[in-house]
């Protein structure tokens, strides 16, 4: 017995995602939208902070007074301490911010910290 292939599935093949989603209604299009800059807010790690700010790896070494290879290390590093990832993001030509929200406080931010000096 032959299997029916579902339309629906076969209707997306070869479009666009662009077009998928002008297909979609309103209130779908508000979600992805909003979806979208929720995690355009949200950079996953120093690599993703670099690439934002369009800068090279050579680039963040130069203006860091260290070479290329301590990049990439200090990149794939999980723990570090405040004052290197404030050079680092100063480097990538942003500033450092540390917010911190505590029950009954509401968020605030954190000043002084990861300075050198």
């Amino acid at each position: 017995m032959a299997t029916k292939e579902k339309p629906a599935a076969a209707s997306v093949l070869g479009r666009t995602l662009d077009e998928v989603i002008a297909a979609m209604s309103p209130e779908s299009q508000a979600r992805i939208a909003e979806r979208s800059a929720q995690l355009h807010a949200e950079v996953e790690g120093l690599k993703a902070l670099r690439k934002l700010a369009q800068r090279s790896q050579q680039q963040i070494a130069q203006s860091l007074g260290i070479k290329q290879p301590s990049v990439v290390k200090i990149e794939k590093q999980t723990d570090l301490y405040l004052s290197t990832l404030r050079r680092f993001v100063e480097a990538a030509g942003g500033t450092l911010e540390l917010r911190v929200e505590l029950p009954g406080t509401g968020p605030f931010t954190l000043t002084g910290v990861g300075e050198i000096g």
